[in-house]
């Protein structure tokens, strides 16, 4: 009996798509990629392949219709933000489970997740929106300092930074409105064509606490939570780069408790109901709040860290659930395991990193991945998506695994030029 076809929509800027790809490959699962450049088709996956404008979901989609009609599909996946719209859509018109189109679209802006989850009920920090461009003064008044300022899209922490008064605010929403107006020509954020919303600014009062993500599984509406991960380095600003990663999660058990609850009720209250999510919360004396939750799986290079009864990856999981296989167990697997999204020190072309093969020398160390190839440009957030590369560790504590990691990153050199020419080497 043939095994039902995945339809993996992804844009040419994925770093997630050969680890779908693999896992698709390892459950002998066919595949159609759906992608936005004929590059990423060629080279990604030669057979079956679908050319698709992420930018207007309602155009692509009669095309996926189309397909299907000549190629059965049991379950359409996004392997990042850009395709998850498209993948509701898609879904619904072809009758496979899936989130209803609107809340994803909810969980993709931040201004209506706000929204969405103070009418909940849901701890919630206080929020204005702005134009981007616009005075910011009322919305600082509104909210009170510290504050954060964040676009309504953009992912990965990319454009977030804090503000502690009026006149930091001005600065940080002068900033973001430029990186706005520079992003706008060459958008292709799933729905963004079809909203306004990617010339707005949110601005949000800073929610103090330490920070947590959660990896789950929505089936049926029900969440099953596969992981809760410590970010063990401060998110105070004045911009929120993530870095470690480490699971399982040293907060006390009725503070993990709390955790997989709100975001539980988060997704809920967003309506989402079926697929992966990842959600992003912190933790104080009043208990965890929703900062942000996605309806797809953790992003970079990042699902790496985890590994599933008798060594499934993350993907097999998503996989095997949307279509239906059998599922030997959602439990990770004992040990403590982590990622280290290597930090971009400053702004420049990447010219060596020095000191890998000393890193891999640290008891617990994994693997040592640099994705940003030498020659190329390299621009730290609150502007840049990208990271240098990714550390992994497994070992026995979460405590063991954060200290491989920060040894291992204090052995690396990046040597970046300011300029052509100019060359200057920075530790790690």
């Amino acid at each position: 009996m043939a095994l039902p076809r995945l339809l993996l929509l992804m844009t040419t800027r994925s770093y997630r798509a050969s680890a779908f790809l693999d896992a698709a490959g390892r459950l002998r699962v066919p595949v159609t990629v759906g992608s936005d450049q004929a590059q990423a088709l060629s080279e990604a996956h030669p057979e079956g392949s679908l050319r698709l404008d992420f930018s207007s979901p309602h155009h692509a989609l009669p095309a996926i219709v189309r397909f299907a009609a000549e190629h059965p599909i049991g379950a359409v996946l996004a392997a990042d933000d850009d395709g998850v719209v498209l993948a509701a859509l898609a879904a619904q018109a072809l009758g496979l489970p899936h989130n209803p189109p609107d809340a994803v679209r909810c969980a993709r802006d931040k201004l209506q997740m706000r929204e969405t989850l103070a009418r909940a009920g849901l701890p919630s920090p206080r929020f204005e929106a702005l134009p981007a461009g616009a005075d910011p003064r009322a919305a600082g008044a509104a909210v009170g300092f510290p504050c954060v300022v964040k676009p309504l899209s953009l992912s990965a922490s990319r454009g977030v930074m804090r503000a502690d008064d009026s006149v930091g605010l001005a600065a940080a929403v002068r900033r973001l409105s430029t990186l706005l107006e520079r992003e706008r020509p060459a958008e292709s954020y799933a729905g963004q064509a079809e909203t306004d919303g990617s010339s707005r600014i949110l601005v949000e009062s800073f929610i103090p606490g330490v920070e947590v993500a959660v990896e789950g599984l929505l089936v049926n509406g029900v969440l099953e939570v596969l992981a809760v991960f410590d970010k063990p380095d401060a998110l105070d600003g004045p911009f929120f780069e993530e870095t470690i990663y480490v699971t399982p999660s040293r907060l006390p058990e009725a503070r993990q408790r709390a955790v997989r609850a709100c975001t539980a009720e988060t997704a809920r209250a967003l309506g989402l109901t079926d697929g992966p999510v990842h959600a992003e919360l912190r933790v104080n004396e009043d208990g965890p709040w929703p900062v942000e939750l996605a309806p797809r799986t953790i992003g970079g290079l990042c699902a790496r860290a985890l590994r599933f009864g008798e060594g499934v990856s993350l993907e097999e999981l998503v996989l095997s659930v949307a279509l239906g296989l059998p599922v030997a167990s959602f439990r990770r697997e004992s040990v403590a395991s982590g990622v280290m999204m290597v930090p971009i020190p400053r702004r420049g072309i990447l010219r060596d990193v020095r000191g890998i093969s000393a890193a891999r020398e640290i008891p617990g160390l994994e693997d040592v991945l640099i994705t940003i190839p030498i020659g190329q440009e390299v621009i730290p957030l609150p502007e840049g998506s990208r990271y240098l590369g990714f550390l992994f560790a497994r070992a026995g504590t979460p405590a063991e695994v954060e200290d491989a990691l920060r040894h291992a990153h204090s052995r690396l050199e990046f040597e970046i030029d300011p300029s052509p020419g100019a060359a200057g080497a920075v530790p790690g």
